[in-house]
């Protein structure tokens, strides 16, 4: 198993992050509902093929993955995996949902249970709380509070709530290492100036075709010593594959011409190097700590996979070895967006 770098805040030096991890949304029954037996198949895959890193959250599935996730890992040795879920949003009883699905927020599960935006001290504690009991653990490794930007209380309310609250946490014991997770660029932006997080979730915003993070977010957290973990780097799947088939999406929508514009060059690009795009799209993240550029930088990926054969394949393409020169060829190209840092290009003669 290869291993990140460790984040940076004080209370998560304890903590080392492999550089592949596994988003378990799947397991929650997104997009389509998978057997008890067949969520257990992906997870086994996963860590057969080295993975220990595992990211959650009530929101997957209203529960459904924590606790699959939590039966899966009830069989293995606690100090050998890593996990993640997340804050913000408590599940309550839904009487009236028996007979519908949470098709909304594209989860095929029964919708027994609501969402209920909550990120002030006592939901924090309350949500870590059921978390751990839907796992049947005694403590996660990282808590994220989860989109703060959407809560109704307001961007900057949930976060000196929300921070306060996983700060108490991390200072009980009950958590390693708290951050943020989010897919807003200037959600992460705010929360980059937060020196008390360990941790960013950057989903969606440092990739191949949006690297908006670039500029603001990463160097935000090297000023606070805040490390990062990728998160949808395959940007819904428009980067999980060299061609775009008519029903790939971008954001869970339609490709905008831009984005395809983005996705052809890079396609052409990692032709010419005989590297198939989804290996740079998931070591793209990874470059700046390969390179040492970054203190701060990105120690870990996570990717979602809803078979088995998926996540083996993901595993496969973060082993990949792929040529400095490329990397080189896409700055030359101006395809990757300048960090805001004196060194980019010794990370990018560095990167291997």
């Amino acid at each position: 198993m290869a291993e990140g770098a460790a984040p940076s805040g004080p209370a998560a030096r304890r903590l080392r992050l492999p550089e592949l991890g596994y988003g378990a949304a799947n397991v929650g029954n997104l997009f389509r509902a998978l057997s008890d037996a067949e969520a257990e198949q992906i997870l086994q895959t996963a860590w057969d093929s080295g993975i220990r890193y595992f990211d959650t959250a009530p929101h997957y599935g209203l529960g459904l993955s924590e606790r699959r996730l939590g039966r899966f890992l009830s069989g293995k040795p606690r100090a050998e995996f890593v996990v993640s879920t997340k804050v913000g949003r408590l599940l309550v009883d839904n009487p009236t949902g028996a007979d519908e699905l949470d098709l909304a927020n594209d989860f095929h599960v029964p919708a027994v249970r609501k969402r209920h935006w909550d990120f002030s001290v006592r939901g924090i504690r309350r949500s870590v709380e059921e978390s751990l009991r839907r796992m049947g653990l005694d403590r996660v490794d990282i808590i994220y509070l989860h989109d703060p930007e959407r809560s109704d209380a307001g961007l900057d309310a949930a976060l000196d709530t929300g921070i306060e609250g996983a700060a108490a946490l991390r200072e009980e014991g009950l958590v390693n290492a708290i951050g943020v997770g989010s897919m807003s660029t200037p959600a992460l932006a705010a929360a980059a100036t937060r020196a008390e997080l360990d941790l960013l979730m950057v989903a969606g915003r440092y990739t191949l075709v949006d690297q908006s993070a670039a500029s603001t977010v990463l160097p935000r957290c090297v000023a606070n010593n805040i490390g990062l973990v990728g998160a949808s780097v395959f940007n819904s799947g428009v980067l999980a594959s060299a061609r775009l088939a008519p029903d790939t999406r971008y954001e869970y929508g339609p490709v905008p011409d831009e984005i395809r514009r983005r996705h052809g060059e890079w396609a052409r690009l990692c032709e010419s190097f005989g590297v198939p795009l989804p290996a740079a799209a998931l070591q793209f993240s990874l470059l700046n700590r390969r390179g040492g550029q970054l203190p701060g930088g990105v120690g870990s990926v996570v990717a979602g996979a809803g078979r088995p054969e998926q996540i083996a394949q993901t595993a496969a393409w973060m082993r990949l070895p792929i040529p400095a020169a490329l990397w080189r060829s896409a700055a030359e190209r101006k395809l990757l967006v300048p960090l805001g840092q004196p060194a980019a290009e010794r990370f990018l003669a560095g990167a291997s």
